[in-house]
């Protein structure tokens, strides 16, 4: 584990503002976090190019928005009522409780806390906590109505299939997909935003006939893997498919394979891609009572759909991009922190700086640039510090441009332009600074 870039990344996110402490000013709360304005936009960016690629330039995958409360039905018959939990133990040294699957194993009894002490399974058994949020749907205290905030969105497409089946008039195959938050009470410690108590999660359920449910999930793990290479541009030495043994699948799975990324803590789960079969639906037709099935003209019969889900997670996607990005190099004897964002993620693509600031000619130029670059990509226009920390402060954020307007360009009508990578500064006409931009940008 690489602690000491966690802790830097960690660092780097609060005080740029891309990560926040969850109700902060009040002490915090443990796993949650709040994602502030250059988090939001990157985050935004990552959702919209997922909706983009999947919902808007695909024929075959429609989207859904369903609500975050679901019905207790729901979660009866998915089994989430019965068996999503997980077994934590108490350490009866420094009274902590953790994930049993999570601690250190010195042997098939003993397992090794955070704090050292080694603990004795057969002395202090594991309990099972469920991990979703129950919540009061009635009006009063005295008569209440239970529900659930849901722990995934995929129960949502299941409970709406046949809704959306009938309206749009397609086809199997066919994906619902669905961008939305999630909430698990889980234990967690030291992952920062890989595992939160409330997350978002970018989900398509794919159903198809059970025929071709292998030559699909074949399809969409080699489809997901090259999403994060050729659009999010992960580095491929940072990515690995690993397929699930047997010991590892659900009950109702016939295959999975997770798409896992080496964060600064290890190999862990970026995505994962699994193959359903016709669990979910046959859940809920039988729980709730209505014909889920779909009819084969082929074979002049119905069938109950298989699922493929690559479930990818938005929180996770962040910090893969924000740990990929983030670099250290000596500049002048002193550490240069910069993050290589692509220009697509990057919360701003240029920067304007007027030199002089007091300078009434040099700042309407500046401005008149900076509304001119705004008007076509995110843009933001500085004047608070020297230049020096000025240029410090976008290469943290990722900004891939930094424009100065200085004493010559009232006279030659450039402005200076440096890249964030290279550091190299390039006299640019002011006339041509968008074009040059969005050509550097590709």
């Amino acid at each position: 584990m690489d602690t000491d870039k966690l802790t830097k990344i960690v660092s780097m996110c609060r005080r740029r503002g891309f990560i926040f402490g969850g109700s902060e000013i009040y002490g915090g709360l443990s796993s949650v976090w709040d994602y502030g304005p250059f988090g939001a936009k990157i985050k935004k960016r990552i959702k919209d190019l997922w909706w983009d690629h999947y919902v808007e330039k695909r024929d075959d995958i429609v989207g859904l928005d369903s609500s975050i409360i679901m019905h207790e039905d729901v979660f009866k018959a998915s089994g989430h009522l019965a068996g999503f939990t997980d077994s934590l133990v108490d350490c009866p040294k420094c009274k902590k409780r953790s994930r049993v699957d999570m601690l250190e194993k010195e042997d098939t009894t003993h397992y090794i806390c955070e704090c050292k002490n080694v603990i004795d399974i057969t002395v202090n058994k594991p309990r099972k906590f469920n991990l979703m949020f129950k919540t009061n749907v009635s009006a009063t205290e005295e008569n209440p109505v239970y529900a659930y905030l849901r722990p995934e969105t995929a129960q949502g497409i299941f409970v709406n299939f046949a809704n959306v089946l009938n309206t749009v008039h397609k086809k199997l195959p066919l994906g619902i997909a669905q961008i939305g938050k999630s909430f698990r009470n889980e234990v967690t410690t030291g992952s920062f935003i890989f595992r939160m108590k409330e997350f978002e999660q970018m989900e398509i359920e794919y159903f198809v006939h059970p025929n071709d449910a292998d030559k699909m999930y074949e399809y969409w793990v080699k489809e997901r893997y090259s999403f994060y290479t050729d659009k999010i541009g992960l580095k491929k030495e940072n990515l690995r498919l690993r397929p699930h043994t047997a010991d590892e699948l659900a009950h109702y799975a016939r295959g999975c394979t997770d798409v896992e990324y080496m964060f600064p803590f290890g190999w862990s789960e970026l995505e994962g891609i699994a193959n359903r079969t016709d669990f979910d639906l046959k859940q809920h037709s039988e729980v709730s009572r209505k014909d889920l099935s779909c009819f084969s003209s082929a074979e002049n019969k119905k069938f109950i759909p298989y699922v493929i889900e690559p479930s990818a997670g938005v929180d996770r996607t962040f910090f893969a991009i924000i740990c990929d990005a983030y670099d250290e190099e000596t500049v002048n004897d002193r550490t240069r922190v910069v993050l290589r964002l692509k220009p697509y993620f990057a919360p701003y693509r240029a920067a304007v700086f007027p030199l002089l600031k007091k300078n009434d000619e040099l700042v309407n130029i500046a401005k008149n640039l900076f509304y001119d670059i705004r008007n076509k990509m995110p843009a933001t226009y500085e004047d608070t510090a020297g230049i020096g920390k000025l240029y410090r402060r976008q290469d943290e954020i990722g900004t891939p441009f930094c424009i100065t307007i200085d004493g010559d360009s009232l006279k030659d009508q450039k402005v200076t332009i440096r890249d964030r990578d290279t550091m190299l500064q390039e006299r640019v006409s002011i006339d041509q600074v968008v074009v040059y931009i969005e050509q550097k940008s590709i």
